[in-house]
């Protein structure tokens, strides 16, 4: 995988705030023009460019692809693994955007669009059969270590006792120079799934 010149640099452990790598992490994203709506990026959950050549290849991997109920954040970047996984069979559980602590449960392919779940999903208190979460990050590292946005929902994991996964674009995966908001099984990318704890290994996406 190839790494873009204008990446954040690696720092070493502690060398930044986490406030001051998220504002660095943005940029970098905002000047390579190597993310979507909502712009500027700051303040959000990047919509990385690729997200969904990304999603794909996360759910692929052989530990998500045998999954059949997931927690999926509602961040516009991961509007297409949403969409990705209802095609494929499998029960969502998205956070209701309005009642904290519920979620909307969503078979249907038309429940990827926030502005369509109160029409085609069925709120619930608890996502009893969900298998894993997937949320979203500003960053991440090949050690599993997440930083989000630092408020809201999934912000610093969900402790719900499921795995969490994670989908990032290359500019965000460089070694967090600040502690992690929450730790992450997989990162899903536009060139391979990383798999942090086990060498690093690298999965080719599928054409």
């Amino acid at each position: 995988m190839t790494v873009d010149t204008a990446a954040p640099a690696p720092g070493p452990p502690h060398s930044m705030t986490a406030g001051a790598y998220r504002d660095q992490v943005w940029t970098a994203l905002l000047r390579t023009r190597a993310c979507g709506y909502p712009l500027p990026p700051h303040g959000h959950h990047p919509n990385f460019t690729q997200a969904r050549v990304a999603a794909k290849v996360l759910l692929a991997h052989p530990d998500v692809a045998a999954l059949r109920a997931l927690v999926v954040g509602p961040e516009r970047a991961l509007q297409p693994l949403r969409k990705l996984a209802l095609q494929a069979g499998l029960t969502l559980y998205v956070p209701h955007q309005k009642k904290q602590g519920w979620y909307w449960r969503l078979t249907e392919p038309a429940g990827a669009r926030l502005s369509a779940m109160p029409d085609v999903g069925e709120a619930i208190r608890t996502p009893e059969t969900a298998q894993a979460a997937v949320i979203a990050c500003v960053a991440v590292d090949d050690t599993g270590a997440r930083l989000g946005k630092g408020f809201g929902w999934g912000a610093r994991g969900l402790h719900l006792g499921l795995p969490e996964f994670t989908l990032a674009h290359p500019l965000m995966t460089a070694r967090l120079p600040c502690p992690p908001d929450s730790r992450v099984n997989l990162i899903g990318t536009p060139a391979g799934v990383i798999v942090p704890r086990s060498s690093l290994e690298l999965q080719t996406p599928q054409s």
